[in-house]
């Protein structure tokens, strides 16, 4: 896994499961994924930190979001 990235440098995507409201809005970004990370940031602060995941861990989270194991509270 690399350390070196520029989060300035990436494409972000929003989550499908954000809401329009301007609330809870996660975003991924898919430009470093041939160097073993995926980066995710709050898109209300998109200058703010991101938090870089192996993509092993991010695949395994995206897999259990889609399988409904984190019910709505």
């Amino acid at each position: 896994m690399s350390a070196d990235i520029d989060p300035t440098a990436a494409e972000w995507v929003k989550s499908s499961y954000s809401g329009s409201n301007g609330g809870q809005c996660l975003e991924f970004s898919p430009t470093f994924v041939l160097s073993g990370v995926i980066p995710v940031r709050d898109s209300k602060t998109p200058q703010g930190p991101a938090v870089v995941f192996p993509t092993t861990a991010w695949s395994s989270f995206v897999t259990a979001v889609r399988r409904g194991e984190f019910p709505a509270t």
